[in-house]
C-alpha cells in the first residue's frame, strides 16, 4: 500500500512538472480477454521519437507492456492501449486502473477497429458513475502545438466520422478514447500500412498533442 501511494505521488509530480516528459517512460497496457493488446508494436516508440524531435522532450524510447492489475502501472505517467477485439478487466484490475487514473495517470485508448463494443463495457467497471463524453473541436487537446479541427481520419473502416471521447474526473481528463480514426496505425513504421506521408504526419502531430496535453493539463 505504501508503495502504491509513493507511485501515485510520483505520478502527480510528473504530470504537473514543466519539464514535460524529461526522462520518463511510457507503456502499453496488457489486458485479458483475447484482444491483441500487442498490435502496432512500432507505434508508441515512433510517437515518442517524433515528440523528442519536435517538442523537445526526452522520453525514453523503450516501451514496455504493463498488466492492468500490476503495481508497475504506477511507474508510468502515460499508458497507451489498443487492439482489435475483446477486452476483459477483472474487478481487481478495474480498481487498480481506477486508482492509477485518479492518482494522476493518463490512459489513451485507440480503437484499432473492433474494440469499441468491449472497451465501453469494461470502462464502466473502472468508472461506473462516469460517462464517456465526446470532446468538442474547441477542446484544448486539439490545440496544443498543432491545431486540429477534431481528430484526423487515418483509416476509413466503417466510414464513420472520427470521434474523441473522454472520462473527466474532478475537472481532469484521465482517459481519452479515440474512435474511428486509427491514430496508432498512423504512428507505425511507414511500410506497415503504406499510409501516405500526409496521413502519418497528421497522426503523429495529433499524438504529440495528446501527450503534450496529458502532461500539461
Amino acid at each position: 500500500m505504501i508503495k502504491k501511494i509513493f507511485f501515485i505521488a510520483s505520478l502527480v509530480i510528473a504530470l504537473n512538472t514543466k519539464l514535460f516528459g524529461q526522462g520518463y517512460q511510457l507503456a502499453v497496457l496488457k489486458y485479458n480477454g483475447g484482444g491483441d493488446y500487442y498490435a502496432n508494436p512500432t507505434a508508441l516508440p515512433n510517437l515518442i521519437s517524433f515528440c523528442n524531435d519536435n517538442l523537445g522532450t526526452s522520453i525514453n524510447e523503450k516501451v514496455p507492456y504493463v498488466e492492468v492489475g500490476s503495481a508497475d502501472l504506477f511507474q508510468f505517467p502515460f499508458i497507451h492501449m489498443t487492439g482489435h477485439g475483446n477486452v476483459v478487466f477483472s474487478q481487481i484490475e478495474a480498481e487498480n486502473l481506477r486508482s492509477y487514473l485518479i492518482g494522476g495517470g493518463f490512459l489513451h485508448i485507440d480503437d484499432n477497429y473492433g474494440m469499441d463494443e468491449f472497451i465501453r463495457i469494461e470502462l464502466k467497471k473502472v468508472f461506473p458513475d462516469n460517462q464517456l463524453i465526446e470532446l468538442p473541436f474547441n477542446h484544448k487537446i486539439f490545440h496544443q502545438k498543432y491545431d486540429f479541427n477534431g481528430l484526423p481520419k487515418i483509416h476509413e473502416h466503417d466510414g464513420k466520422r472520427p470521434q474523441a471521447f473522454g472520462i473527466i474526473i474532478d475537472g481532469r481528463l484521465v482517459c481519452l478514447y479515440t474512435y474511428e480514426t486509427d491514430l496508432s496505425d498512423g504512428w507505425e513504421n511507414p511500410e506497415v500500412h503504406n499510409d501516405s506521408e500526409k496521413k502519418r504526419a497528421q497522426a503523429l502531430k495529433m499524438g504529440a498533442n495528446i501527450l503534450m496535453f496529458a502532461f500539461m493539463q
